[in-house]
């Protein structure tokens, strides 16, 4: 994942894909194309959270040793 990887812009893009996706008035390349991004993006973002919870835990654990 790229350092100019923004969480916020890519949550954003799914929920558009959701909503074109959910009304259902594409045509079958444009929905797969559609569901190919969402999935590259959660897996993105998936990866984002991983690496927050990571270094939440490092920080509590260091403070908890701090303490």
């Amino acid at each position: 994942m790229s350092e100019s990887f923004d969480f916020e812009k890519s949550i954003e893009r799914l929920e558009e894909i959701t909503a074109k996706l959910e009304k259902g008035k594409l045509k079958l390349d444009e929905m797969t194309a559609l569901y190919s991004e969402g999935t590259k993006l959660v897996a993105s973002c998936g990866k984002k959270l991983e690496e927050a919870q990571l270094k939440i835990t490092k920080i509590t654990g260091e403070n908890e040793n701090d303490g």
